[in-house]
């Protein structure tokens, strides 16, 4: 229930998409979902990230939501969840900065160390430490999006007194 009392409504878009359908559709759907849950008045959608599962094509939480908060007007956005491992902390952070920017406040960051053990062995990365390496990004791009000045070295980045235009 939302502080004014009356309950509040939202979806998730499990980037499920047949490999046998064709991509640009499956996406074209996914967009009019959004401009559809607009409409009924649902207060947010979360899009996935995903990489090799062959059936979760949406590689990028925040294409899509660039993508339909154009064509939406009060829908709030989510990203469930962006596998940070598979980012630069600072440039996941940057983006959500101008991505909340083109949709007027509308975005909401969630983080996830990665679903898929073949998204992060196609990557080179040990599914053991994704764990780790999500808190240590977290522990940047927190400050970092509320406007602070972060200086960070790990096995992974590095950022030297970094701040978000």
């Amino acid at each position: 229930m939302s502080a004014a009392g009356h309950m509040r409504f939202g979806a998730f878009v499990a980037p499920f998409h047949s490999p046998k359908g064709n991509p640009t559709l499956q996406l074209r759907r996914d967009i009019e979902l959004a401009v559809h849950l607009d409409e009924l008045g649902f207060d947010e959608l979360w899009y996935g990230e995903h990489h090799s599962g062959a059936y979760e094509t949406i590689a990028s939480p925040e294409l899509m939501i660039a993508a339909a908060g154009e064509r939406t007007q009060r829908i709030r956005f989510g990203t469930g969840v962006n596998s940070v491992p598979y980012h630069h902390p600072y440039i996941l952070a940057d983006r959500i900065m101008q991505l909340d920017h083109l949709t007027r406040g509308r975005v909401m960051l969630g983080i996830g160390p990665g679903q898929l053990p073949s998204d992060a062995f196609m990557m080179g990365i040990d599914p053991r430490d994704q764990r780790d390496m999500m808190v240590e990004a977290a522990e940047v791009m927190l400050p970092l999006l509320r406007g602070e000045a972060v200086s960070r070295k790990t096995s992974w980045f590095t950022v030297d007194n970094a701040r978000l235009q």
